[in-house]
């Protein structure tokens, strides 16, 4: 199906004249910043994402993620370069080993066909709920409604213990504390029910902070951190997109933002794709609203700079404009959107359908996406007006596209 770019421009006066040699971040911009949404099973597309990034010679300074965005997030910035790809591989090899039943393997690999990808797609999903997931999360036995109140195990369904070696076998946290690329995972207070990102800026960086980060009740266990306890940060936030379009780093930013779940789609037919609505809208977590608020933002600092310009001396020095100016940001943004779009066979335990035919897919999906968003020039080409803000999206079908009515 056709797809469509969809692009904004919030100009002031033009920026000084800006180099348009790469960086180290193989792109004209200072900050590349790769944003990696929460989606379970589905996060194997950021991994597709990530490769092709990798070979067209883009390099993350700053990766932040939710949930298994934060898992892919660790894992990269816990790796040398050269060996991200394949640390990113033996994880999703490991997480959709034969627990997902044998479902993708040998001749029922071979059966195609909505209906019957539905199915055994549904198959593998129940192996998982039943069994867990290899190096991830195992079933509590005794279950929960079994444990008296504040006991180990009586708030989730899971136990994520196995998830530990797993990451510290995967990633050297030293390597992400020594703050060669940015790193932020969000999660939830569970007391507070405050949001709160772990940055290697900030904070010494754990397992247990990633941990967090994926820990999405009831099926986890809060993690504890400093006398806290903390969920999923999809709770409040699925993306970690505010977070960085906050910082105010005045450097221009080129931003990839890889969302696992789509906020449009059909309106549903029966209370199975009901289900899966439900979780797309939820998860999908405000992306759009928070691009758009950004847009608004930058127009009023363009708006405040062209005003500047024009004040006498004795206007401008007035605590006020120094306050206003100080707020003014003119670092300039692209904002590349890939957002994975499942097939409808994969209903609403896409997001916990482990199967290595499944994982398979979704990284190939996310490394065509990439590859054909890199296609277009202008995706790596460096706003040249002060405050620009463009937005991207080469993989959205059109039709999606053009009823979202965006104000651009």
């Amino acid at each position: 199906m056709a797809s469509t770019c969809r692009s904004l421009s919030v100009n002031s006066s033009s920026k000084p004249a800006v180099a348009s040699s790469p960086r180290p971040s193989g792109t004209p911009f200072d900050t590349v910043a790769l944003l990696l949404q929460g989606g379970g099973a589905l996060g194997a597309y950021q991994a597709g994402v990530y490769e092709a990034l990798l070979e067209a010679g883009i390099e993350p300074t700053w990766i932040a993620g939710i949930s298994i965005g934060a898992i892919n997030s660790a894992i990269i910035a816990g790796n040398r370069r050269e060996d991200r790809v394949a640390r990113l591989r033996e994880f999703w090899e490991l997480v959709s080993a034969p627990g997902d039943g044998g479902w993708s393997n040998g001749w029922m690999g071979l059966l195609n066909g909505d209906a019957v990808r539905g199915w055994v797609n549904q198959l593998a999903a129940a192996q998982i709920l039943t069994q867990g997931v290899p190096g991830f999360f195992a079933p509590r036995i005794p279950p929960p409604y079994l444990m008296p109140p504040g006991a180990p195990g009586a708030t989730s369904w899971y136990d994520t213990a196995a998830l530990r070696p797993t990451l510290e076998r995967l990633v050297d946290f030293d390597r992400i504390n020594a703050k060669e690329m940015r790193f932020s995972v969000g999660a939830v207070n569970v007391r507070s029910g405050n949001f709160a990102y772990f940055d290697n800026s900030t904070h010494a960086i754990g397992p247990e902070h990633v941990m967090a980060s994926a820990a999405l009740p009831p099926a986890f266990e809060a993690v504890e951190i400093d006398g806290e306890s903390y969920w999923d940060g999809g709770l409040v936030s699925n993306t970690p997109l505010e977070w960085v379009l906050s910082a105010r780093t005045e450097l221009d930013t080129l931003v990839f933002q890889v969302d696992l779940w789509s906020a449009r789609g059909e309106a549903p037919r029966d209370l199975a794709e009901v289900a899966v609505r439900m979780k797309e809208i939820q998860f999908s977590s405000r992306t759009r609203s928070a691009t758009d608020e950004f847009r608004q933002l930058q127009r009023f600092r363009a708006a405040f700079n062209a005003l500047l310009a024009k004040m006498p001396p004795e206007l401008a020095a007035t605590p006020e404009a120094r306050l206003l100016a100080q707020a003014s940001d003119p670092a300039v943004y692209n904002i590349v959107q890939l957002v994975y779009r499942s097939a409808t066979y994969e209903g609403q335990s896409k997001d916990y359908e482990f199967s290595r035919r499944t994982m398979e897919e979704h990284w190939l999906a996310g490394r065509t996406d990439a590859a054909k968003t890199l296609s277009h020039p202008e995706v790596l080409t460096l706003p040249t007006a002060a405050h620009s803000v463009q937005v991207y999206d080469f993989v959205t079908p059109r039709r999606v596209a053009l009823s979202e009515k965006d104000p651009s």
